[in-house]
């Protein structure tokens, strides 16, 4: 079958087009599906760029985020059939294969049915963002309607969808941005406030946006220094959570004296720890994400679709800093 492989770390020019060997169903709870589309995230830039997981893990397909048709069910699968489009957030960290290839094998449990109004191919774009800004937003984080948010980066990935998911759940939002037009975009999707973090001290600015209080919940999807000032930013007794792990000269003074919550979101962690309810989890976020979807309430932004050949220019952009919403790889 056709896939792109990584033979190494490195540069985006690592990422080849190659002739691998279809992957097989090995056990009955087990499904085959031919992919119609593979996201592209900034994990699987940063996995590219230092190496996988897995000290044994290359050659590697990468990519987590699938979509496509079911071909073929193991003998204990009960809920999918054969024909089903599906999405799912699995594989492409060095152990499992990635979606970066026409036919994937997954787990019955970790999959979904797609929605309606959406085709496999912008299907794929979704699983990671969602359960990512799902899990930061509300698991972690724990939103309520009525609180201030500021959401860092809100025209990336996931920064897109939290902004929207905030603002359904009846919050008031904040955003920082790159550029006017990456401001437009997200106050298209529906952020109260935008700020140019390039030109503007988002502290200064959430501050005074909240009248002094700080945002009753932040998060950070960038790391590093954007971490740090965020906890002067956040209110006292509010929540900060990061997708990134924090500097190891991070001063965390300021955030005992606010007494924040201070919450981590990986949403790979089911698959590294092979944590079976969490994945489930994983799979309930994704049923309510495809109902709001269809509702018309949330909707994913692809900027760009690009062949599976076309891989290393999907990590060149992303690593750029330029896209929008998503970028898939189709098939």
């Amino acid at each position: 079958m056709r896939a792109v492989l990584m033979p190494a770390a490195g540069p985006p020019e690592v990422l080849q087009p190659a002739e691998i060997e279809p992957p097989a169903i090995h056990h009955p709870h087990e499904l085959k599906v031919c992919l119609h589309g593979a996201g592209v995230n900034p994990v699987d830039t940063k996995l590219r760029a230092r190496g996988v997981f897995y000290p044994d893990g290359l050659p590697a397909v990468l990519g987590c985020d699938g979509a496509g048709e079911v071909v073929e069910t193991g003998e204990a699968v009960t809920r999918l059939r054969k024909g089903d489009k599906i999405w799912f957030c699995d594989g492409g960290l060095g152990a499992a294969q990635g979606n970066y290839a026409e036919f994937k094998v997954v787990d019955e449990s970790v999959a979904r049915r797609i929605p309606q109004s959406l085709t496999p191919g912008q299907a794929a774009a979704g699983p990671l963002v969602l359960i990512t800004a799902w899990g930061a937003l509300f698991d972690r984080g724990r939103l309520r309607s009525g609180q201030t948010v500021l959401i860092h980066a809100g025209a990336g990935g996931v920064g897109h969808v939290a902004i929207q998911m905030a603002k359904e759940a009846g919050a008031r939002v904040c955003t920082t941005v790159g550029s006017p037009e990456k401001a437009e975009f997200a106050r298209a999707l529906g952020a109260d406030e935008t700020i140019l973090y390039k030109e503007t001290d988002f502290v200064a600015a959430v501050n005074a946006w909240t009248d002094g209080q700080g945002a009753d919940l932040t998060l950070d999807t960038v790391g590093g220094q954007t971490f740090q000032q965020s906890i002067h930013c956040t209110a006292h007794f509010g929540s900060l959570v990061t997708l990134l792990e924090p500097e190891a000269e991070a001063d965390w003074g300021e955030a005992r004296t606010r007494n924040l919550r201070i919450g981590f979101e990986l949403m790979l962690t089911p698959m590294l720890r092979d944590l079976p309810a969490a994945r489930a989890r994983h799979g309930e976020i994704l049923d309510r994400c495809a109902a709001l979807i269809d509702d018309r309430r949330l909707k994913i932004h692809i900027s760009q679709t690009l062949p599976l050949g076309q891989a290393a220019d999907a990590h060149r952009q992303i690593e750029a800093g330029h896209t929008q919403g998503k970028i898939v790889l189709s098939l």
